[in-house]
């Protein structure tokens, strides 16, 4: 373990963990859109959700700025704005296709060509149970009431050939007592994936992310070495500054992240269930703002005595300073953590009330 009284170890801790969090907010969108994608449907997820969520990140762009924070904050502020708005593009047009195809479906042809052939075959078979000749009395049976006979007789034999002729158009296959009127589904549906296979399969990709900011943190370490010759120039803390205006904005965005989670929570609530929901989606969400808060935390200050040497009470001064800066974006991802974990405790919840339910 790190010994973190070293300043050093601290700013090491500091800069892992920032690079872990970037890199789980990097890649946070993408199970969500690849899930909405494989299902081609986005009815796991709340509108309002993501629709809050959308106007946290624009005041989290403006707190940034405002507030004067690291370049590469206000970059991924702008990215996030863009991945939201993709996948609540797709929510949108996936809604929009299944609102068309709501409306009712045209009737089987199946349906149609048998409803037809009983029709037809109701009608002949009335007409053959009408005699040609019909009681009349002796005295009627002459030459003149014999040419209405003939004609009821060729109606009928034309409506037979007119059944014939229709039969052979229509496909008779659903005629036939060995062949079902519907195809039974032979298929079984796919087997749901075990819990340890999604445990591990979840494990490989966290494991494959942090890894992959671990690796970023250390080509930029290195490479900031090597421009200064083995040593970093004390950076100075007297542009940490309080901002009112980068706060209320950094206040609105905690805000507007806290509530974004309680329309997703009321509607895994109400379904009971968090299907079409990606796990991924909100476990990186998780880690990203668990490693964001911990690099925050691990901050060392930097002093303006000689030699960066600190005067006494000074350091606590530049701490609690550089907290109160960033207390906004503290609370929202402390409360969206808290949040994001609720939403982790439905996933097993309703996994395992599905499970009991198939056993």
């Amino acid at each position: 373990m790190l010994p973190l009284s070293s300043a050093t170890s601290i700013e090491a801790l500091s800069g892992i963990c920032g690079s872990i969090s970037i890199a789980c907010w990097v890649v946070v969108f993408s199970p969500q859109i690849i899930e909405n994608f494989r299902r081609s449907s986005a009815d796991g997820l709340s509108l309002e959700f993501l629709i809050v969520w959308l106007a946290g990140d624009v005041f989290n762009i403006i707190g940034a700025v405002m507030q004067g924070v690291l370049p590469t904050m206000i970059i991924l502020a702008v990215y996030y704005t863009i991945a939201d708005i993709v996948l609540l593009g797709q929510c949108f047009y996936y809604r929009g296709l299944s609102g068309s195809e709501s409306t009712k479906p045209p009737e089987p042809e199946a349906g149609r060509a048998s409803s037809s052939s009983e029709t037809a075959t109701q009608t002949v078979l009335s007409s053959e149970r009408t005699p040609l000749l019909h009681n009349r009395p002796e005295g009627e049976h002459n030459g003149s009431n014999s040419r209405p006979a003939a004609k009821q007789r060729r109606e009928s034999l034309t409506s037979v050939a007119s059944l014939r002729n229709h039969l052979t158009a229509v496909d008779g296959t659903h005629l036939s007592p060995a062949v079902p009127l519907r195809k039974e589904v032979a298929d079984t549906p796919p087997r749901p994936s075990s819990t340890f296979q999604i445990i591990a399969f979840n494990a490989f990709s966290i494991t494959l992310v942090c890894a992959a900011g671990i690796l970023g943190w250390y080509v930029s370490a290195t490479s900031r070495k090597r421009h200064h010759k083995g040593h970093d120039i004390p950076k100075s803390d007297g542009t940490l500054q309080f901002d009112i205006t980068g706060q209320v904005f950094g206040y609105l965005c905690a805000l507007f992240y806290l509530a974004s989670r309680i329309p997703q929570l009321l509607l895994n609530w109400r379904r009971k269930s968090t299907e079409g929901v990606s796990l991924l989606f909100f476990l990186f969400a998780c880690i990203g703002n668990l490693t964001y808060v911990l690099s925050i935390f691990a901050y060392s200050p930097v002093c303006q005595g000689k030699d960066a040497r600190c005067l006494p009470g000074e350091r606590q001064s530049i701490y609690g300073r550089y907290m109160a800066v960033n207390a906004s974006w503290l609370l929202g991802s402390l409360g969206t953590l808290f949040m994001d974990l609720a939403i982790f405790s439905q996933f097993i919840m309703y996994r395992s009330k599905n499970e009991c339910n198939n056993n």
